[in-house]
């Protein structure tokens, strides 16, 4: 009975794989076009960050160079902003935005957000219900459909993280704009670009929270489906 309802629904993991990709290539379509154009005071990635965390009275937190493309991100255990090669060196309007996003984070972590807070707490448990939801609705689909209820909620915590994380990334980027702003990194005409670009990549997080949402819901619909015919 199972089978088939996987197959009946198989058409919201496409949905959500859609709006997966779309989310993607929209980042990486803003990240290619402003990549290339330069800011007009030539300031690199770390210029950005080092003025906006010094401005913040953040001088412990140290930034790093990282491997990888978009890898940019800020470690509040280690106090440390990790941006990728590009952005740490490059000194486009795109390296600009990334970096004082980051710088975002850390402002975050400084001022005690409590979003940020509680993402933080709440990592190890999504974690660890995630991997013992997958696990207890592949044995309830053997088994038993209580199991499967009881997986689908576990996973249900994936969600609420990615609804967290929403806030989150939304006023780091706020704030990354507003530093931006008062430190004069940018000109006048520079701000839309960067504001362009913070904006397709947090589209990527509203995707996430859409494709989790699909997720959970198809689960839900497959499991009531099969409890109804019972």
């Amino acid at each position: 009975m199972y089978f088939f309802s996987y197959i009946n629904y198989d058409y919201l993991i496409w949905i959500g794989l859609i709006i997966t990709i779309i989310a993607q290539i929209r980042v990486s379509s803003a990240y290619s076009k402003y990549k290339k154009i330069l800011n007009k005071k030539d300031l690199t990635g770390y210029d950005v960050a080092r003025k906006i965390l010094d401005k913040n009275n953040l001088d412990n937190v140290i930034i790093l160079e990282t491997q990888g493309n978009l890898s940019d991100h800020y470690d509040p255990t280690k106090k440390v902003v990790k941006l990728s090669t590009d952005i740490y060196h490059g000194s486009s309007i795109a390296s600009a935005a990334v970096a004082a996003h980051e710088c975002g984070h850390a402002i975050q972590d400084k001022v005690g957000y409590k979003p940020m807070r509680i993402r933080s707490i709440i990592v190890p448990t999504v974690n660890i219900c995630t991997k013992l939801g997958y696990f207890a609705i592949i044995i309830g689909a053997i088994f038993s459909y209580t199991l499967v209820e009881v997986g689908i909620i576990l996973l249900s915590s994936m969600l609420l993280f990615q609804l967290v994380t929403l806030p989150v990334e939304f006023n780091a980027s706020k704030r990354a704009m507003q530093e931006l702003e008062a430190c004069k990194l940018l000109e006048k005409d520079e701000k839309k670009s960067a504001k362009s670009m913070l904006g397709a990549a947090a589209f990527t997080y509203v995707a996430s929270v859409l494709t989790a949402l699909l997720q959970i819901l198809r689960l839900f619909l497959i499991f009531g489906g099969n409890r109804r015919r019972r």
